[in-house]
């Protein structure tokens, strides 16, 4: 009994203490009090600021509205190979969210969007949502409440690693590294509240030991690395917007979601196209203004000429409006020098820096509900605009006096940019790929473009290297996602003429893969047929070396630096040997729905059609192909003092000097790579197998092993083809060695290592031979024996 009146006297003065009659208790937990002297932005989300502690709060109200919430990095490492880019967006799915008031805390809480049920019946929409887990991003400390306004702290969700720094650091092996709080601090000038968007942003430090040579190549200190971080959080779209359905042959990426209200005979997965909100004043009119025009602001960090030519190439996406019936509904304009582009409010086209050649991006932030579009950030890599120049520069030669003009190749690269610039605005307005577009007289901006350069008058020219406007397929595209239909059988009949039109989609799944077989569909190719236009390459490319000497050096450059304008000339032929190789084992297929009328799907690429692809490729095998002219050997010294070798150089196995069979090996090695894939061969082994009319994987090793041209040859040309030879027995070996080798092509394989058996060999390559044929066969070899050395960087260009 005395322990239950002391239990009980002490829980007494407990509560006493607690009570707001309490003389240390604050008088007032109001918003207004707690703010008082701090500096308040009001906005969609009001942020005030604490300049003496240097704290964010924001001003919620109490189970308030739901809001979009994407994050973002504003300031980037610089680095190509850790992806850390200036604009950068964390995640291209955009949030759904809310603040959930929970006591002392606020959550801030992500629905599942991705599993909902389309209907008008709350309960089901609920069953629903309660049958899938939402996830809860944060929780913020409430600081002072006023009715049903919270005062919550932001400051640690905004010096979080919310864009995964430390993670992708350690994955690109970089070092282990730990945010820095100390060093960590709101970034004001970026922190910003407007009517319909809050911005957040954070420079953010990160510590670490041991870094990369990535990270010591791109900062300061590699030791203490400093980015900010951006977080936005977005008023929903006004209602109104009206979704358009998917259709595979479209051009469009697919927006999809799990519809759990539908008909039990229909598809549970719906998908609708991403797209901007646009809608004609009027919208009888054949060709109308519209009455939100589609606005893109460029970086005023852009330099000439390269600013001219990005809103120049741009501006062609007004071509597909107006061919969709649309008047000047797409429009470039230059971003005023005091906005963020990271804000909400503008489209923007960023031209971004790194230390490195890199890829480009096209990014359409969605509304999470329906797909539409409300906000595309282009970022653009600075050297890109290098590298056309490059590949001019080698394949031109012009430096034949001091006064010469590298004006036709400035025309080229930015013939490029504004490619480039149409290209990733065409992602940020739903569009995906289309690598099938180049057979078609170059009928899209969204395929990769390889510059096409010609021979006149026994001159390289490099005049009409890349097309020019808005690709007819482009406008097909346009038309469909934002033309009027009357219906969706009038969209269907639209998809249908295009094909009769002879337009092909194919897009990123069956592309970039070096086993992917589509014939027409491959990256930076050319030409209505992928072994005639290699023919083409490969002469343009015997031209480009034949007069490759010191005037393709710019007057002032040393020597040294020949050798990385000789590479992309050496190698010229790569991407079109991609393409040509597709051909083998090769189909024709698009993305066709079923509508009615029965028809082929599939077929394969004729048989001679394989057979001229097998043709020019192993031409590329060749010795005389292989070897680089003695001339450019002799012009070529080692790195001179305060220079030195960068990854766009070659390797070798000769030191500091050029190593002509290392280049050799590496051009081999990727026609093999192309030739013995072995989903390629057992395409063909099938195919053989249904009409030996078409080539057999052993037809396809014969042919390789005679293109390897060891008899007859001589010097440093037998020196190439034995190396040749050697790179062939080391893929077999590598084949052996894959367990999804078919037994059959084992068997192939085995009776061509027999037929290569040498029983009395005469020399030192012969041995060798004899030894790998041995250890292959005998599946003990380690197929990491001998390691190619690689081709240098080629994507992108």
């Amino acid at each position: 009994m005395i322990r239950l009146l002391a239990t009980g006297l002490a829980l007494l003065l407990g509560l006493t203490a607690c009570s707001p009659n309490n003389s240390n208790a604050p008088t007032d937990n109001s918003i207004e009090s707690f703010t008082r002297n701090m500096t308040r932005q009001a906005g969609l989300i009001p942020v005030i600021y604490d300049q003496n502690s240097g704290k964010a709060y924001l001003e919620i109200t109490r189970n308030g509205p739901e809001y979009i919430y994407y994050f973002s990095l504003p300031q980037g490492l610089g680095s190509n190979d850790i992806g850390l880019d200036r604009g950068q967006l964390m995640d291209l799915e955009t949030k759904l969210v809310r603040f959930a008031d929970a006591g002392d805390k606020v959550l801030l809480q992500q629905r599942n969007t991705y599993y909902r049920a389309v209907s008008d019946n709350d309960l089901e929409q609920q069953s629903v949502s309660e049958a899938f887990a939402s996830s809860v991003l944060w929780g913020f400390p409430v600081v002072a409440r006023s009715g049903e306004q919270l005062l919550i702290d932001a400051t640690e969700f905004m010096l979080r690693d919310s864009h995964g720094v430390a993670r992708k650091l350690k994955h690109s092996k970089q070092g282990e590294y730990r945010r820095d709080a100390s060093r960590s601090a709101v970034y004001l000038p970026r922190t910003k509240a407007f009517p319909r968007n809050t911005e957040l942003e954070a420079t953010v430090t990160f510590t670490g030991d041991d870094p990369g040579e990535f990270v010591q190549a791109v900062a300061p200190d590699p030791y203490s690395i400093s980015v900010r971080m951006h977080h936005s959080f977005v008023a929903l779209p006004e209602a109104g917007f009206e979704p358009r359905a998917f259709h595979p042959q479209s051009g469009f990426w697919a927006f999809e979601f799990k519809d759990y209200a539908a008909p039990i005979d229909a598809d549970m997965t719906r998908r609708w196209i991403p797209r901007h909100r646009l809608q004609k004043k009027d919208p009888k009119a054949q060709v109308s203004a519209a009455i939100d025009p589609i606005i893109y602001y460029l970086d005023p960090g852009t330099p000439e000429p390269v600013r001219s030519a990005l809103i120049e190439g741009g501006r062609w996406w007004n071509q597909a409006f107006e061919a969709a019936g649309y008047r000047d509904a797409f429009q470039i304009k230059m971003l005023p020098a005091d906005a963020d582009p990271m804000d909400v409010r503008y489209n923007v086209i960023q031209w971004v820096h790194r230390a490195t050649r890199g890829w480009s991006y096209g990014y359409g932030l969605t509304d999470p509900r329906t797909g539409e579009i409300i906000k595309g950030h282009v970022t653009l890599g600075s050297l890109r605009v290098r590298q056309d120049f490059l590949i001019a520069q080698g394949m031109t030669a012009p430096f034949d006096t001091l006064a010469a003009s590298t004006q036709p190749m400035r025309d080229m690269a930015l013939a490029r940019i504004r490619q480039l610039s149409a290209h990733e605005i065409g992602h940020t307005l739903g569009i995906a790929h289309n690598f099938a577009a180049s057979p078609k007289d170059r009928a899209s901006v969204m395929d990769y473009p390889h510059p096409q350069l010609s021979i006149n008058d026994g001159n390289i020219s490099l005049v009409g290297a890349y097309a020019e406007n808005i690709g007819d397929w482009d406008k097909r595209v346009v038309q469909y996602g934002y033309g009027s239909f009357d219906s969706e059988t009038a969209r269907l009949n639209f998809i249908a003429e295009s094909t009769q039109l002879g337009f092909k989609f194919i897009s990123d799944p069956d592309s970039r893969s070096l086993g992917d077989f589509h014939a027409t569909s491959s990256l930076w190719d050319n030409g209505a047929n992928a072994a005639d236009e290699l023919a083409r390459v490969v002469e343009l490319r015997t031209k480009a070396l034949a007069q490759f000497s010191d005037n393709a050096l710019a007057f002032g450059r040393p020597y040294s630096d020949l050798e990385e304008i000789l590479v992309p000339v050496y190698y010229y032929h790569r991407y079109q040997a991609e393409a040509a190789g597709k051909l083998l084992g090769g189909y024709h297929y698009d993305y066709g729905v079923k509508t009615g009328a029965a028809a082929q799907q599939l077929s394969p690429v004729s048989a001679a059609d394989q057979r001229h692809a097998l043709s020019q490729l192993t031409r590329t095998l060749s010795p005389d192909f292989l070897l680089l002219p003695a001339a450019i050997e002799s012009l070529i010294p080692p790195k001179a003092y305060g220079h030195k070798k960068t990854r766009e150089s070659t390797q070798g196995y000769t030191g500091a000097l050029l190593d002509p069979l290392a280049m050799a090996e590496a051009a081999a090695n990727h026609s093999l790579n192309i030739l013995l894939h072995p989903e390629r061969l057992a395409r063909l082994q099938w195919a053989h197998a249904s009409d030996d009319a078409h080539l057999s994987p052993t037809q396809v090793l014969d042919n390789i092993w005679a293109a390897t041209g060891t008899n007859g040859a001589k010097g440093k040309a037998l020196l190439i083809a034995r190396q040749t030879e050697i790179l062939v027995l080391h893929k077999i070996t590598h084949l052996l060695a894959n367990n999804n080798l078919t037994p059959q092509l084992r068997g192939v394989f085995g009776a061509f290592l027999a037929r290569r058996q040498i029983d009395a060999p005469v020399n030192t390559h012969e041995r060798l031979l004899a030894a790998m044929v041995n250890t292959a066969q005998s599946l003990v070899a380690s197929k990491d024996a001998i390691k190619p050395k690689p081709l240098p960087p080629g994507s992108p260009i």
